[in-house]
């Protein structure tokens, strides 16, 4: 399984900063980086690899949230996908 994420972002330099230092948590909850890309200066995607789905979720719904302030995250979008 894997996730599809997109952060609307207030500047790209503070959030990929928050988001390196954020690797550890997100991986001891499931979710190993595959991509990361830069739309601009307010977007960017990731591609995650999800190895424990139920830890991912709960990370996304509490843990994610001091990332998300610390990064300058406005809004998130989070798809779970398979290989069809």
């Amino acid at each position: 399984m894997q996730m599809i994420a997109h952060y609307s972002i207030r500047n790209y330099a503070d959030f990929k900063s928050a988001f390196d230092a954020d690797a550890e948590d997100r991986g001891n909850n499931g979710l190993s980086l595959l991509q990361l890309w830069r739309e601009d200066d307010r977007s960017a995607w990731a591609l995650f690899n999800v190895g424990n789905p139920t830890a991912a979720r709960n990370y996304l719904d509490g843990a994610a949230g001091v990332f998300n302030a610390q990064g300058g995250v406005t809004a998130t979008s989070f798809h779970f996908v398979e290989t069809a």
